[in-house]
C-alpha cells in the first residue's frame, strides 16, 4: 500500500505558495537592499506608535530570537532605534527612524507593486477570495479544532 503523494495535502500546497511569492518578493525588495522580514517590520512600525518586541515579533511573524538579531542589525543600519516604554520602564520599544520611514514608504511601493502583479495573474476576485480564505485559516487554533 503506497502512502499519498504529498501534493494531496493542503499544508503542502500553503508551503509552495508561501514559497514562491516569498522567494518573489524578496528578490524585490532586495532591490532597496531590504528583505521581506525588515518590511514587516518597518510596515509595523509606520504607525508610529513603537512596539515591544514580543508583540512586535507576533504581528511580523517571527520567533523573538530571530526578531532580536534583526532588530540588533536594523539598529545597526540606522532604520530603528529602541526606546524605553514611558508606560512601563522594563519595556523597550522599537521605533522606526526616519531613515527607515523613507525606506518603508519606497518598500511599501514595491510590496503593493506585487501585489498588483500577483493580482493581475490571478485575478481580482480569486485574489480576495484567496485573502479571505487565508485569513479565515489564520484565524487561530479555533478554526482548525474538531467539531
Amino acid at each position: 500500500m503506497s502512502s499519498p503523494s504529498i501534493r494531496s495535502h493542503l499544508s503542502y500546497h500553503l508551503a509552495r505558495a508561501h514559497r514562491q511569492l516569498h522567494a518573489d518578493l524578496e528578490a524585490r525588495l532586495q532591490k532597496e537592499g531590504a528583505s521581506v522580514e525588515q518590511w514587516r517590520v518597518l510596515e509595523v512600525l509606520a504607525d508610529r506608535q513603537g512596539r515591544a518586541m514580543g508583540e512586535l515579533a507576533e504581528e511580523v511573524l517571527m520567533n523573538h530570537p530571530a526578531l532580536t538579531k534583526l532588530a540588533d542589525r536594523m539598529v545597526a543600519s540606522g532604520l530603528v532605534h529602541r526606546v524605553a516604554d514611558p508606560q512601563d520602564q522594563r519595556r523597550v520599544l522599537l521605533h522606526a527612524t526616519a531613515r527607515g520611514a523613507a525606506m518603508q514608504a519606497r518598500l511599501r511601493r514595491l510590496v503593493a507593486e506585487h501585489d498588483r502583479h500577483v493580482e493581475r495573474l490571478f485575478g481580482a476576485s480569486k485574489t480576495a477570495a484567496l485573502k479571505a480564505l487565508l485569513e479565515d485559516l489564520a484565524e487561530g487554533p479555533r478554526v482548525l479544532q474538531e467539531p
